[in-house]
């Protein structure tokens, strides 16, 4: 078991918000390099993995670059110019935005791949029930709701295999999808008529429940403080490095002129 394993469900969820606020509230790069290279230091001493990082992180890391694209192009323009056409003005200022929105976007997917990519929603659910004492009600609700999208990709399947079966694929992708769409709908809304009547008779309807019992309590442990210590230095040495560095910025406050 790794350190990782050791953090309940709902700290690892304060713990990817705490390290998401100093790279959603601040627009220069040097805290969000900081941010992504500490992520990258700590969760790997942790047990995540490099190769399962990086693996996490390909899909995000494309859509980084076209933000950070974009960004540099028609970003707001100043310092040093080095390419001006039409609308096009690629500048110091708009290169340093386009790295700082590909770092933070590295930083903040990264955060919740290791800390909540794959986390049990049955355990999350448990915790936000019997540790951030939200209503049962609300949170085993959400819970279903949860299981029963993860079974729609398994239900797809398994329509195309039976439309297939029957002859039904060979008329026109756009025809076969709109079909496969409503019929999914209907699956869907099936079950959730039957979720919605088991959870009634299993008394979740009530309001106001005097003592409900939970078949796995949820604690937390000196391993849930120490990762809340960690994160929280991560998170103010990102933050010092830049106001030292001279780059720190607010979002609020906009691009420094």
């Amino acid at each position: 078991m790794t350190p990782l394993d050791k953090l309940n469900p709902v700290t690892r969820l304060v713990l990817a918000v705490l390290l998401a606020v100093p790279v959603l509230i601040t627009l220069d790069w040097v805290s969000a390099a900081v941010m992504l290279a500490l992520e990258l230091l700590v969760f790997a001493t942790a047990g995540a993995g490099l190769a399962r990082m990086l693996r996490g992180l390909w899909p995000v890391t494309v859509v980084g670059l076209i933000a950070a694209v974009s960004m540099a192009l028609y970003g707001r323009p100043g310092g040093v110019t080095y390419l001006q056409w039409w609308l096009v003005e690629i500048s110091q200022r708009s290169l340093l935005l386009a790295l700082a929105v590909f770092l933070r976007i590295l930083s903040l997917a990264l955060a919740a791949i290791v800390l909540i990519g794959r986390v049990d929603p049955t355990l999350m659910a448990d915790g936000l029930a019997q540790i951030a004492h939200l209503p049962a009600r609300f949170v085993l609700g959400t819970l279903a709701g949860v299981r029963t999208v993860t079974l729609m990709g398994a239900d797809w399947r398994a329509l195309g295999l039976a439309r297939r079966a029957r002859g039904l694929g060979d008329h026109g992708w756009l025809r076969r999808v709109a079909s496969m769409a409503f019929a999914l709908l209907v699956i869907a809304i099936r079950r959730g008529t039957d979720l919605a009547t088991a959870m009634e008779v299993r008394g979740f309807n009530t309001a106001n429940v005097a003592r409900r019992t939970w078949a796995r309590p949820s604690k937390l442990s000196a391993a849930d403080a120490f990762g809340l210590v960690v994160t929280s230095m991560m998170a103010a040495a990102s933050l010092l490095a830049a106001i030292l560095a001279g780059t720190f910025w607010l979002v609020w406050t906009g691009v420094p002129s």
